[in-house]
């Protein structure tokens, strides 16, 4: 009996995980989410979001990214904020500083700066937008910078410090963010 369903299982096992990128990733529902994220990219973050207990002096609205920490919080109203995980700047990538949300972007194009081809030469020139594109389902950029809030198709970074001073979140975080902050919001950058 034991034979029985242990080859079953086995196989059950062997075949979710030949398929399971791919097919789970192409498994939509009307939303346009899939069971692994926003449109099949961004998966699920390994640092969940959620509603925690915030005792910063900043106004509700106001997005603060502790880089320290490796979370942004979007504040709330009654010392409440929205928690979310990210992947930040790498060592010689981190910064801080206060700025806005000057733009949104869905599905944005990418457009590598001439820093980061100097670095890498062997990225595209350009990219249009779509779930390969690193820049992710959305995308808030920062003031007068090179840097933005944006999702990842790669939620294993989340947590970790790897971009070249972006702020990464899977999919559907960056896309549940954008969906409750506009242009103007104001964006603290910890840099502990």
């Amino acid at each position: 009996m034991i034979r029985f369903f242990a080859a079953p299982i086995a196989a059950i096992a062997l075949l979710s995980a030949t398929l399971g990128g791919a097919s789970a990733a192409g498994m939509f529902d009307f939303t346009g989410t899939s069971s692994t994220g926003y449109l099949g990219g961004g998966g699920v973050s390994p640092i969940p979001r959620t509603t925690v207990m915030y005792n910063g002096n900043y106004a509700p609205g106001t997005v603060v990214v502790n880089t320290a920490e490796r979370r942004l919080y979007l504040v709330l109203q009654n010392g409440q904020a929205l928690r979310y995980g990210i992947g930040v700047g790498r060592d010689g990538f981190r910064w801080g500083g206060v700025h806005r949300i000057t733009a949104k972007k869905e599905w944005p194009d990418w457009t590598p700066p001439s820093q980061m081809l100097a670095r890498r030469p062997d990225l595209p020139r350009h990219m249009k937008g779509g779930i390969e594109n690193p820049l992710g389902a959305r995308a808030m950029y920062l003031g007068s910078t090179l840097y933005r809030i944006h999702g990842s198709n790669e939620p294993e970074t989340i947590g970790q410090a790897v971009s070249s001073g972006c702020f990464r979140m899977t999919n559907d975080d960056v896309s549940d963010l954008y969906s409750r902050v506009s242009v103007g919001t104001p964006v603290v950058v910890l840099n502990n």
